[in-house]
């Protein structure tokens, strides 16, 4: 019988402030759970926590819109300072209408309003919005040093965050940062069990992951940003959640 996977969430604090070392938080978390941490896991970290502890809000009683997003903030009915923040963080308006507009992220990210949030963010002075980590691998990374310095065992670390699908209703988390872990594993020619090849695909194991952990993390009130994957195993080099970002090229729906 193969190995189960489990997906554990951790005791977390209730709120994380900008300067917070996350890090340390994390690892509290982990030496306070019963199981610590053995070669293998992996940690999925919700990415408003990641984003609040460096600090990525915006008050957006400071911004004063565009033309443009004042423009677009009518054609969407969207706070028109809002907007200016989103066309900061994006390349691209790939598609706007009512309540919506769809942008490439600068970091190459296709996705609802960049990624910005008004949604347990916190209590605060002033109409703030938080906005994604500036890179999410490099969040990802120093999160799994610090871990790694702390307990001798260096777990792969995920930055999730919840996505929609083309063609699909619904969100559900994907990796938006990675570090130790493979992300996008080339299954191509390899062999299935009818002895035939397989000639286009790609799995992308790090959104899995996270999809997997989003079940025990919640997506509302349930303050469980953290949590612990353990069995999630695949024999293929480790990569990172730019990875999973296809090209615009490539892009069927650009």
């Amino acid at each position: 019988m193969r190995e189960g996977i489990v997906f554990r969430a951790l005791d977390f604090p209730a709120e994380v402030h900008p300067g917070d070392n996350l890090a340390r938080l994390i690892g509290d978390a982990v030496a306070a759970s019963d199981d610590g941490l053995r070669d293998g896991d992996v940690l999925v970290v919700a990415q408003k926590v990641v984003s609040k502890a460096e600090g990525r809000f915006v008050d957006l009683a400071g911004v004063s819109p565009s033309p443009r997003a004042t423009e677009l903030a009518r054609e969407t009915g969207k706070d028109p300072r809002q907007v200016e923040v989103i066309l900061r963080e994006s390349d691209e308006v790939v598609r706007a209408k009512p309540g919506v507009i769809v942008v490439a992220h600068r970091l190459g990210l296709v996705m609802a309003n960049a990624g910005i949030d008004r949604s347990n963010i916190g209590p605060g002075e002033g109409d703030r919005v938080l906005l994604l980590p500036e890179d999410p691998d490099r969040s990802a990374a120093h999160i799994r040093d610090a871990l790694a310095a702390r307990f001798g065992t260096a777990p792969g670390v995920i930055v999730s965050d919840s996505f929609g699908r083309a063609w699909r209703n619904g969100v559900v988390n994907v990796a938006i940062g990675a570090a130790g872990l493979p992300t996008l594993i080339d299954a191509r020619g390899r062999i299935d069990r009818d002895g035939r090849e397989l000639a286009v695909t790609d799995i992308a194991f790090a959104d899995a992951i996270a999809a997997g952990a989003g079940i025990a993390m919640g997506e509302g009130n349930e303050s469980a940003p953290v949590a612990l994957v353990r069995g999630a195993r695949a024999d293929a080099p480790h990569g990172t959640a730019a990875s999973l970002i296809r090209p615009a090229a490539e892009d069927m729906f650009r």
